[in-house]
């Protein structure tokens, strides 16, 4: 039954070819044939191919001839042949007016082109035959006519054609032609007058191989094709050229020029858990050139359904964009319970940079309620990555630059979704306002070097927010939630700073940095009266009213670089250079913690026998959005130092550049500490360092860091609630008092590499410009485009014949109390069994564990030509499934598909 029912879907969309799927023709700019050319028989219509010459012609031998005679347009004689050339032979009858082509041959006039292996041009006449030939080595057809009647038109593949090079009417023979996805073969067809053309046991397929190849399509027994129809008598469909007896006695198949509305077919099939369905079922209206719309539904036997509405809209060289809202509606329980209902908002927008010069406007949407790509998996086509995502994100920004000036403006509105949480945070809206540094002593018409004072720069910076944090879903369109949970605030930025070059080798710069911060609300805290010590009975209360704070910090610093080279002799490596960039700076920031700024309170409770009186101290603007100055004084002195270390290697004797290669062998190794000394202990900060590198002729990537703490730490046991508490006692001494190294608090290691053939190729420098695709697309281009865009994860490069991707992940951390190590390893990659064949894979394997994650899946894809064979299959995990689809790979029959899943979800 699946098989007849297949079989008889392909009929009715094939049929409905605009009617059904004209939304998505219009899609992507869909346009049907105007006229279509069919062939002559290479076997049966041998006289026709092989023509013999005429008696009292003669015969130029191994000549080209070329014509570039010009003549009124309406003579009609051959002199208006713009060219006409063969490589063989060519031969004028004077007589009979005839002109004979051999060989390559090919004639143009005014915009017709045709290029064939044989052309005899009639000029009494005016007419032009054209046909191949039969090699007599492979005894195949060869040299078939090529011919173009305009520039606007397609090219006509055929076996042989006649037409008169006046009217632009004759015959074609089993012609062969694609107009925007739609093929035409086989028959044969007649130009009538105008736009007419009569066809004649014609194939229409989706499929490009020439008949009698094409995998299946629709017969046309005879049809008359206008410039937006086709009027058909009995047609029936094809596969694999077996006429299956399934037709109609008449047919319609409209040819649009422009966008077109029309239904959306729906696919059938079952689910476990909610019954039967009828989904994607909906209407496609093309509104315009600039905008279109899709709505779509999805209806479930058990009561679920959900509803779709999709619009993109877009004005050349100026913006484009689209916009989906989805709902849903979902009984995943027993029948009776509530239905769990979800939405969804998604919006982009992209503005052309030269559209409006020195102003953006961009926007990415994506937000909904937490649930809503679990409940609704078949909207995504049941990707992985989006039922496995924890966070959403959206930001509609704006921007502007004032040329000539060092001022711009930014504004941010953002979104941010805890899916696990369900929590989000908004900002509504931030703003910064920016000048760029300037030297404001420095005049323009300066005349010789810069006096040191000039090198003064300066700048200024302006932000601003209103920000919601960490908002329930249930309570984010509370009305309550606006006016009680809103933070806003301003912060001015002023850096001033001087560099100046000492000593010819060193650099000296020196900086002073203002920032002032205002609020309009603050923080009070207190006890509740009555409270005793150690309950949680602090309450806390915002003050609206504005306050403003400001701190300033000073640093000076010193830098240079140091160079050491290490020369080798008889060696393929030339040198080693090792470049060291040490630095030292002062640091100077006041302490704003005293109670006399007022920027700090003390909380304290009541005194109760026998529980003492609580003290605590806080900052009135701990729940600031930018917060408040930094605690504690500072004074001291930051040390830093930066590694490089590069090889020259010698050319090899290949090599005819004769150029020595630079290596990298590390291309950056810190490490930094801070010495504070107004701090009465621990006046040394934990050193941090990092480093990366890469290997394999830059293929591997390799990254690390970790912070090393240089004080003696004692473990100590304590009771509490019977049982044995250890905890942790920093002393004041350093570990090297004791002989020991800093100890080694975290550490972490990455390593990742992307391998396929190109990457092993030596890469060559090219000066050829990249085309712009987007404007230069053809039609396979923006039918491979479309189904891109339909289904991202149903892409496969089969040009490719491997990829493997790995990632390294190594994390240590160590408090003296625990120690937490995480070691994994991702991999992903594909692989081409055959030209047709691959197998594609992704996993996450933990090294510690021995076990492979949830996330394991493989796909297997095979290409049928114009059909698409593929299977994912996830083997274990919560997300254990599989499914299997065959389907059509045309955009315009995208919904032609045959489908057998099993989802996670079916596993509960």
């Amino acid at each position: 039954m699946k098989f007849i029912r297949l079989f008889f879907l392909l009929a009715i969309v094939l049929l409905l070819n605009e009617i059904a799927a004209a939304n998505k023709s219009a899609y992507y700019g869909y346009a049907l044939a105007k006229d279509t050319i069919i062939k002559l028989d290479s076997v049966k219509d041998r006289k026709l191919l092989r023509l013999k010459k005429p008696k009292n012609s003669t015969k130029l031998q191994d000549t080209v001839k070329k014509r570039n005679d010009k003549a009124p347009a309406d003579t009609g004689t051959i002199s208006e042949l713009t060219t006409a050339t063969a490589k063989d032979s060519s031969y004028f009858d004077q007589e009979h007016k005839m002109h004979y082509l051999y060989g390559e041959a090919r004639v143009t006039y005014g915009d017709m082109e045709l290029d064939a292996d044989y052309i005899r041009v009639d000029e009494k006449k005016h007419l032009i035959f054209a046909s191949g030939r039969i090699d007599p080595k492979t005894h195949r057809y060869v040299g078939r006519p090529i011919s173009k009647m305009g520039k606007e038109e397609k090219a006509v593949t055929s076996d042989s054609l006649l037409v008169d090079y006046t009217t632009k009417g004759g015959k074609v023979w089993n012609g062969a032609t694609e107009q925007d996805g739609n093929y035409l073969s086989g028959g044969k067809a007649k130009k009538l007058k105008g736009d007419e053309v009569a066809y004649e046991n014609v194939l229409l397929s989706t499929c490009d191989l020439p008949y009698p190849y094409t995998h299946f399509g629709i017969v046309i027994t005879k049809g008359i094709a206008e410039k937006k129809k086709i009027i058909s008598s009995i047609f029936y469909l094809e596969i694999e050229g077996v006429p299956l007896p399934i037709g109609l006695p008449f047919g319609f198949f409209p040819k649009p020029d422009s966008r077109a509305s029309g239904f959306i077919l729906p696919t059938f099939g079952e689910d476990a858990k909610l019954g039967f369905y009828l989904r994607n079922f909906g209407y496609y209206f093309g509104i315009n050139d600039y905008i279109d719309l899709t709505t779509q539904g999805t209806f479930y036997s058990k009561g679920s359904y959900e509803a779709n509405a999709a619009a993109r809209y877009t004005k050349l060289y100026k913006y484009s964009g689209s916009v989906t809202l989805s709902y849903g509606s979902h009984n995943y329980g027993l029948e009776g319970d509530p239905a769990q209902k979800d939405f969804n908002v998604q919006w982009s927008h992209s503005q052309n940079a030269s559209a409006h010069p020195g102003t953006t406007f961009s926007a990415s949407v994506n937000a909904g309620t937490s649930s809503f790509y679990q409940n609704n998996p078949a909207t995504t086509n049941y990707s992985l990555q989006q039922l496995t995502q924890n966070n959403l994100h959206s930001s509609i920004a704006f921007g502007k630059t004032w040329e000539g000036t060092p001022f711009n403006f930014t504004a941010n509105i953002s979104h941010s979704q805890d899916l696990t949480r369900k929590v989000v945070t908004l900002e509504l809206p931030s703003f910064s306002f920016n000048m760029s540094t300037i030297s404001p002593f420095d005049p323009k018409d300066r005349v010789g070097e810069q006096k040191w004072y000039q090198k003064v720069t300066v700048g200024y910076s302006l932000q601003g927010t209103n920000k919601l944090t960490n908002i329930p879903e249930a309570d984010l369109f509370k009305s309550t939630t606006l006016s009680k949970r809103l933070q806003n605030g301003l912060q001015h930025q002023i850096p001033v700073g001087l560099n100046l070059n000492v000593l010819k080798y060193f650099q000296f710069n020196t900086n002073v940095n203002y920032i002032d911060r205002w609020y309009f609300q603050t923080t009070n805290k207190r006890f509740a009266r009555g409270s005793l010590t150690g309950l949680d009975s602090m309450i806390v209360d915002t003050v609206p009213g504005f306050k403003r704070v400001g701190e300033y910090s000073l640093s000076a610093g010193l830098s240079t670089k140091v160079y050491g080279v290490i020369a080798f002799k008889n060696s393929k490596i030339k040198k080693i250079r090792d470049v060291i960039t040490p630095s030292i700076a002062f640091n100077y920031r006041p302490d704003y913690t005293s109670l006399s700024y007022g920027y700090n309170r003390v909380a304290v409770s009541n005194a109760t026998i026998p529980y003492p009186a609580a003290i605590q101290r806080y900052s009135i603007f701990d729940q600031g959005i930018y917060g408040g100055p930094s605690g504690g004084r500072s004074a001291g002195l930051s040390f830093s130092v930066d590694n490089t270390i590069e090889a020259k290697v010698r050319a090899k004797s290949t090599d005819t550049s004769g150029q020595d290669r630079n290596v990298p062998i590390i291309q950056g190794l810190s490490a930094s500490t801070f010495y504070n000394f107004a701090a009465d202990s621990f006046k040394l900060s934990p050193i941090s360092f990092s480093g990366h590198t890469a290997i394999l002729n830059q293929k591997v990537s390799i990254s690390f860091g970790g912070t090393l703490d240089p004080y003696q730490v004692n473990v100590r046991d304590s009771i509490s609630n019977n049982q044995v508490v250890r905890y942790t006692q920093r002393l004041n001494k350093y570990t090297f008092q004791n002989g020991n190294f800093p100890f080694l608090t975290a550490f972490n290691l990455s390593m990742g590499a992307s391998l396929n053939p190109e990457a092993f190729k030596p890469t060559k420098p090219t000066n050829q410009q990249l085309p712009n695709t987007l404007n230069n697309l053809n039609a396979e281009q923006a039918n491979k485009l479309a189904q891109i865009t339909n289904d991202p994860n149903a892409y496969v490069d089969f040009n490719v014949p491997w990829n493997l991707s790995l990632s390294y992940s190594f994390n240590y951390n160590n408090d003296r109390l625990n120690t937490v190590i995480s070691n994994t390893m991702q991999i992903s990659g594909d692989l081409s069994i055959t030209p047709k064949w691959k197998v594609t894979y992704t996993t996450n394997y933990d090294l510690k564990a021995l076990k492979f994650s949830d996330a394991t899946s493989f796909g297997i894809y095979r290409d049928l030509h114009c059909w698409d064979l593929s299977m994912q299959w996830i083997p274990f995990g919560y997300y254990k499934s599989y499914s299997v689809t065959l389907k059509v790979k045309a955009s315009i029959l995208q919904d032609l598909k045959l489908s057998k899943r099993k989802d996670y979800y079916n596993n509960l």
